[in-house]
């Protein structure tokens, strides 16, 4: 029952993917015009603000789904599986994927950075800019004790991907250990999942109304002037990007083979659009697991491997972050030597783990690391204007390697027809 729930949402999905292409169209033409056409400040804000609802209540209802979907399908996948130690050798091959595509990504957007210096020329001083971002400070130590939930009422609330992970897998394994006396569990969990499927066809039908509204804005307010200004930051993340696919489609074409690489791509092609165009992994994550279901990953890998993938396979941030870093670095002339480079991309490598799958994630991350390695964190208002157009790549790269791992985990476990 599940599996067809997951495939008619696939299908509703797919389906609206041409909607979703026109709304993004409608949406760039729409924001040039009223940021051409409006020119007092104020008016322009109110108008966008406006507009820029339409996408809110999209990303909300969303994230009203997310927390009990993962929560119970993750339960479901886990608690159907009597041995337990396949949910370990499952968890273990995922990440290994993760840390491997992670560090690839990184080494990759170094080396874009070291070729392409996008910061170097611009010769920054601390006070040029003001109003740095402020957020508090991440430590290694902080990430490890937020792993475990206080309470999974309060991580279900705050939508604490991670957490629920943490006690879902727990609670699954503990069910699978008790037999027929958690069927009845088992049963209420799938019952849940099949509900919260339901919502999820509901909301996905205001996706491209969505979609218009936060290109729409984001044009608005800043116009395609800004892209222009900041061509080569914009221009080197993609470029950087595109090398992190070539990588992440040749280790899917060595694990699926090349016939079978083609068909994920074209089951995951609209869940990762929503996820580009949208800048939000959350948005997509009901319709990138009905997508992965269609191609034939089963239910109890994609809902644990998936989910891990949300906090530890940001393949497209990791990218984004390191990126981000050095261009600040080489806007204010600072020079990283190697012990300290080593430093900056380990901590963003650990720190970035378990970041919400959100708008804006990523710069947060980066305006907390780069303080320890005297940037001025004024360097942050820089690269703010932009952010929007490179959160929605490195948001659709997360979503097209999550669902690269889980089709590996899924072959390498045999379990793929």
């Amino acid at each position: 029952m599940l599996a067809f729930c997951l495939h008619r949402a696939g299908q509703l999905m797919r389906g609206m993917t041409l909607w979703v292409l026109v709304a993004m169209l409608l949406g760039i033409g729409t924001g040039l015009a009223l940021h051409a056409a409006i020119t007092d400040p104020a008016t322009l804000t109110a108008v966008t603000d406006g507009v820029g609802l339409l996408a809110t209540i999209f990303l909300r209802a969303i994230r009203m789904i997310i927390a009990p979907l993962v929560f119970s399908t993750l339960l479901t996948g886990v608690g159907r599986i009597r041995d337990t130690a396949t949910v370990g050798s499952i968890a273990l091959q995922a990440m290994i994927w993760f840390v491997v595509a992670s560090v690839a990504a990184i080494l990759v957007a170094l080396a874009a950075a070291e070729i392409l210096a996008p910061g170097a020329g611009m010769h920054m001083t601390a006070t040029t800019a003001a109003g740095a971002v402020s957020t508090a400070p991440l430590t290694l130590s902080g990430f490890v004790s937020h792993l475990v939930p206080i309470s999974i009422i309060d991580a279900m609330a705050n939508n604490e991907i991670l957490q629920i992970v943490v006690f879902a897998l727990v609670a699954g394994v503990a069910l699978a250990r008790m037999g027929e006396k958690g069927e009845p569990l088992l049963a209420l969990a799938e019952a849940v999942s099949h509900l919260m499927l339901k919502m999820t066809g509901y909301v996905m039908l205001l996706a491209p109304v969505a979609v218009f509204a936060a290109v729409a804005v984001a044009l608005a307010q800043q116009g395609v002037g800004i892209i222009v200004h900041y061509a080569s930051y914009v221009g080197g993340f993609y470029v950087a990007l595109a090398g992190v696919w070539l990588l992440m489609l040749a280790a899917g074409a060595a694990s699926l083979g090349g016939a079978r690489l083609k068909q994920l791509l074209s089951a995951i092609r609209q869940p990762s659009l929503i996820a580009f165009t949208t800048a939000s992994s959350e948005a997509v994550y009901p319709s990138l697991l009905a997508g992965l279901e269609g191609f034939g990953v089963p239910n109890r890998i994609a809902a644990l491997v998936l989910p891990l993938g949300y906090s530890f396979n940001l393949v497209g941030s990791m990218c984004y972050c390191t990126w981000a870093a050095l261009f600040v670095a080489q806007a204010y002339d600072v020079p990283l030597g190697g012990w300290a480079l080593a430093q900056m991309l380990f901590m963003l490598f650990i720190l970035s783990k378990g970041i919400a799958g959100v708008p804006r994630a990523g710069i947060l991350i980066v305006a907390a690391v780069i303080p320890y390695f005297h940037i001025p964190e004024a360097g942050i208002v820089l690269i703010l204007g932009v952010d929007h157009f490179l959160d929605m790549g490195r948001t659709g790269t997360n979503a097209v390697a999550n669902g690269l791992a889980s089709a590996s985990v899924a072959k390498w476990q045999g379990a793929l027809p």
